[in-house]
């Protein structure tokens, strides 16, 4: 029978503690905490035709994306019914155009942003409000710059939990807060960066009890590694040569790895690919770290960059994502903005849409790229996080020729009016 406890990440502390009550670091050591499994008698062999089984099932839990794969992530006491709202079987799709900008030969894409929410963070959400569901939590939290806050007050909702969610003050989206309001969370803006808002919710939340659902939250992280475990099965279980990702708070690449690391203990591949974190310029401490070969990471006080979902100083998971990095070859680069916006460009070129910070994995790729770092033969697949529509704003303020469109009168003259239309296609190449 499967047994779920929590495990400091620190390998050279690794203490192993109940899984409840809820804790988001280690009592002896102050680390970073992850769910372990003993997996007794677990036949992991048959799971890949498993849940290839319950691909478009009529159950509401083999449609989740996430407990489709429930065999990986058996934390919920027997009988709980996990808070889904049919997150995960989101689009693995070519992108070729964006490919050749890049440099490559190929390319895929796997658009996260095709969630409820319209994030990865759905992914994450549904596992750890359905655990704080069986901690009976009174109230969920989180510091956010945008995007967990909307996912989680709709799985909040979902679960009938209240929702509080600190803000850095006017620098999130608004289509990210206005997802949250919808769903009935009460916003508190606080502070100007997210660091400074997730401080401040950490002593309120210990003060009050609430229940914290950021990535210090190690239940996140085991709903987001489904994501590598679909791509994989997506794949046909071919392993591609990089995973790429945007660099953030450092969860999705944390959480990524250890399901990497778990199917690979099963045998279910046979090997694993290299990881490869992209952060901006203006917000990249981790890059700092990584490229110094240092041991700490050092905060950046004043993080900028207009890939608001990535700007963050202090990225709570960056020893798990040194790990990582380290156990799968991997590396990291630091794209600047101007990088950003003409890689999602060069994605829109293909139909794909995306917000900013999924686009940093596009530029990082053709830096790496052009470093030799990656082949022009790579298999690679770029992680998108969230939905072009996150954040608008951004979108008519780096292009705001494209909000012109083309005015035509309706007593013009039709041949003028082809004219008209005919330069701006020839305008368009």
């Amino acid at each position: 029978m499967t047994r779920s406890f929590l495990r400091c990440a620190d390998p050279s502390c690794a203490r192993e503690s109940a899984p409840a009550p809820i804790a988001y670091a280690c009592p002896r050591c102050g680390g970073l905490l992850e769910v372990a499994y003993d997996f007794a008698g677990a036949q992991p062999e048959g799971w890949p035709e498993l849940w290839r089984h319950r691909l478009g099932g009529a159950s509401e839990l083999d449609r989740s994306g996430v407990w489709r794969f429930r065999e990986l992530l058996p934390f919920l006491p027997e009988g709980q019914a996990p808070i889904s709202l049919g997150e995960g079987s989101t689009p693995l799709v070519s992108a070729p155009r964006a490919a050749r900008w890049a440099g490559l030969a190929g390319l895929e894409v796997k658009h996260q942003g095709v969630n409820p929410s319209g994030s990865f963070k759905d992914l994450g959400m549904t596992a750890c409000i359905s655990h704080a569901v069986s901690e009976h939590a009174r109230v969920v939290a989180c510091a956010s710059t945008g995007n967990t806050s909307s996912s989680m007050a709709a799985y909040a909702a979902r679960a009938g939990l209240p929702a509080v969610l600190f803000v850095p003050a006017g620098a999130v989206s608004s289509a990210k807060l206005a997802q949250a309001v919808d769903f009935g969370a009460l916003v508190v803006e606080t502070g100007s960066n997210f660091d400074q808002a997730l401080r401040l919710l950490r002593q309120v939340a210990a003060e009050l009890g609430w229940y914290v659902v950021n990535s210090i939250n190690p239940y996140r992280i085991e709903g987001q590694k489904t994501a590598i475990v679909e791509l994989l099965e997506q794949r046909g279980w071919r392993v591609p040569d990089f995973v790429v990702v945007p660099g953030g708070n450092l969860g999705n690449v944390s959480a990524i790895a250890k399901g990497l690391l778990e199917l690979h203990r099963f045998g279910l591949i046979g090997k694993t690919p290299r990881l490869l974190v992209v952060q901006a310029d203006g917000s990249n401490p981790f890059f700092r770290l990584w490229s110094s070969g240092g041991d700490i990471l050092e905060p950046m006080d004043d993080p900028q960059t207009r890939a608001t979902a990535i700007r963050i100083g202090s990225p709570a998971n960056w020893p798990k994502a040194v790990r990582a990095l380290q156990w799968s070859e991997g590396d990291c680069a630091s794209v600047s903005d101007s990088e950003i916006r003409d890689a999602k460009a060069a994605l829109g070129t293909d139909g794909i849409g995306c917000e900013p910070a999924s686009a940093t994995t596009l530029a990082g790729v053709r830096q790496l790229r052009n470093s030799g770092t990656i082949g022009e033969a790579a298999e690679v697949v770029a992680i998108l996080t969230g939905h072009q529509l996150k954040d608008v704003d951004y979108i008519l303020e780096e292009h705001p020729q494209r909000g012109e469109g083309v005015s035509l009168s309706l007593d013009q003259d039709p041949g003028a009016a082809s004219r008209v239309l005919a330069a701006w296609l020839e305008s368009r190449g």
